[in-house]
């Protein structure tokens, strides 16, 4: 639908192509100046060093908000095995070095398969899990990681798809609440190497796609003009 053709006011949804480096709330922080509107919120978390689809509900669409959260997500991204990270990705330096030698593209393949279907999850302690009222990272990044429980989530598919050993890329389909960060953290520690996300990339989001996404640019452009 054409930006011309939306009342935010009122209530509309948008995908927005997330830009690297920026939080979930930057857009929306973004969003709420750029369209003047009062009631905007977005539809799931990325990290800020991911990039890709992030939903932004406006006015009414507000209350839909835990609807567009239940859909099923897809990420597409790189990880490194033989080093590790405490934030699982680039944001904190590397902790730990390991050989990688002896691991094989079969050994890959396999491992990726058992992390299928139902599986428990510890979510990353740079993360933003609340514990007594204070969100995780927040307490990583004082340097007092907190012990966060497990909780049970869906992967529908792990599909590696290209190997260039240390540099593995892959296609994550899954539920709600998944964590990519903690996915390639266990992938790591089962191959007894250690991983972290290199760069990550959610490209659906349900029947949304990144390809239809809105860049900030159009809105910061138009978004104003487009208001009703």
């Amino acid at each position: 639908m054409s930006l011309d053709q939306l009342n935010f006011e009122e209530g509309a949804v948008l995908p927005i192509n997330k830009p690297l480096g920026w939080t979930s709330f930057d857009v929306v922080k973004k969003l709420r100046a750029i369209l003047h509107v009062k009631k905007i919120g977005h539809a799931g978390t990325l990290d800020p060093l991911a990039t890709g689809l992030l939903i932004l509900c406006t006015g009414k669409q507000t209350k839909a908000i835990s609807h567009y959260q239940a859909l099923e997500k897809v990420y597409r991204g790189e990880l490194m095995i033989g080093k590790t990270t405490p934030s699982v990705d680039l944001e904190t330096d590397f902790d730990r070095e390991a050989a990688y030698t002896h691991v094989t593209e079969a050994a890959l393949l396999q491992l990726a398969q058992s992390f299928t279907g139902y599986i428990d999850q510890i979510p990353p302690a740079y993360s933003a899990v609340k514990t007594k009222g204070v969100r995780a990272y927040t307490q990583a990044r004082q340097g007092q990681p907190t012990a966060l429980a497990p909780k049970k989530v869906f992967i529908r598919a792990f599909t590696i798809t290209s190997i260039n050993m240390p540099r593995v890329t892959f296609e994550v389909t899954c539920g709600k609440g998944t964590y990519v960060r903690s996915l390639v953290r266990d992938f790591g520690e089962q191959l007894g190497t250690g991983a972290y996300v290199a760069n990550l990339c959610r490209t659906c989001i349900g029947p949304y796609s990144l390809k239809d996404a809105y860049e900030l640019a159009d809105l910061d452009r138009r978004g104003v003009q487009s208001c009703k």
